[in-house]
């Protein structure tokens, strides 16, 4: 119970770290924007460091109230030290994040008119170049199809070493779960259009990149798709089966693949229509399909022909959209 306690203060003391190092940095930063006061960023850490030590001595932070530590007990958030903070947080980060951006209202509802030649060429689309925007799409469907279908097989397997509850805990089931979990995690937080840049590189621009770049993702999305699923079995099926002596492989085949037959293929043809839609993205940075043609006739400044482009796919999305949602339905009610 000791070493839960400590375990607690210790996050407790580490999420306060976290908000009140990002708290002051925001506020340098405001006072960098709007007074020209530059504040050097050892001086954020120090200052935002000793803010949090004091807020977790006393009991009043949100780390303290996350973890059971608060001073002020269970009193609703508007008469706490800690729900007045969060709130300030939150303003503090909207404030910081309007600026960053570069919010103005005022060109968005005032200068419209410099779209005007792009809606133009979208509501009056150039059918001339149709059946080269046709060829184009179907790349695009079946560089996607491909990326999937080549996922599917790599990610079925590494899902059933993600799985917590399938791997055993010994040092080398923990390492094994631990470093494909990780690896699925680094993979899928890059981008497809970063690994469509690498692979454009590596392979050369076209479409066999793009499928790269989408397998890539697709493996480490569909691992956790996969395992996370395995992980929310019927464990009683899984014991019964293991009371008869079966070996982990035959425990696998015959008490977990059935349950996870249904989502499994739902998640698959989720994943293919993500994938389609992310073709076009990465076809921008040398993926192939009819992103690439769509940045080659926006280079150019064609409308209409964009215009045409633009609508295939809107037409490509809708329909993959009420197919794959009706597939899934069928499939999750089986």
């Amino acid at each position: 119970m000791n070493i839960e306690k400590v375990k607690k203060r210790v996050l407790s003391v580490i999420l306060d770290l976290v908000i009140s190092v990002y708290f002051i940095g925001c506020i340098a930063y405001l006072a960098n924007e709007w007074a020209g006061l530059s504040v050097d960023l050892l001086y954020v850490v120090i200052v935002g460091v000793l803010v949090a030590v004091v807020q977790n001595i006393t009991g009043y932070s949100i780390g303290c109230w996350g973890y059971g530590f608060s001073a002020e007990g269970k009193k609703p958030w508007m008469h706490t030290f800690w729900g007045w903070f969060l709130v300030v947080l939150i303003i503090t980060t909207f404030v910081v994040g309007w600026i960053i951006v570069q919010v103005n209202p005022y060109k968005f509802f005032m200068k419209f008119q410099n779209a005007g030649t792009i809606v133009n060429g979208i509501f009056s689309p150039n059918l001339g170049i149709l059946s080269e925007c046709l060829a184009a799409l179907a790349e695009t469907i079946y560089l996607a199809l491909l990326a999937t279908v080549f996922a599917i097989p790599l990610a079925f397997v590494l899902s059933f070493f993600a799985a917590r509850n399938l791997m055993p805990h010994t040092l080398l089931g923990n390492t094994v779960y631990l470093i494909i979990r990780t690896i699925a995690t680094i993979f899928r937080s890059i981008e497809a259009v970063v690994w469509a840049i690498i692979f454009s590189v590596w392979v050369g621009i076209g479409p066999y990149a793009g499928m790269l770049a989408l397998m890539v993702h697709s493996i480490a999305a569909l691992t956790k798709l996969y395992s996370e699923q395995i992980e929310n079995i019927d464990h009683g099926t899984v014991e019964a089966i293991q009371a008869t002596g079966a070996t982990t492989l035959q425990t696998w085949v015959y008490a977990v693949v059935p349950q996870i037959v249904s989502p499994f293929l739902a998640f698959t043809i989720y994943r293919w229509d993500i994938n389609v839609r992310m073709a076009t993205i990465v076809g921008f940075v040398g993926g192939g399909g009819i992103g690439l043609l769509l940045l080659q006739q926006q280079q150019m400044l064609r409308w209409h022909n964009v215009g045409i482009i633009i609508w295939l796919i809107a037409a490509v999305v809708w329909t993959m959209d009420i197919i794959s949602a009706k597939v899934r339905e069928k499939l999750q009610n089986s």
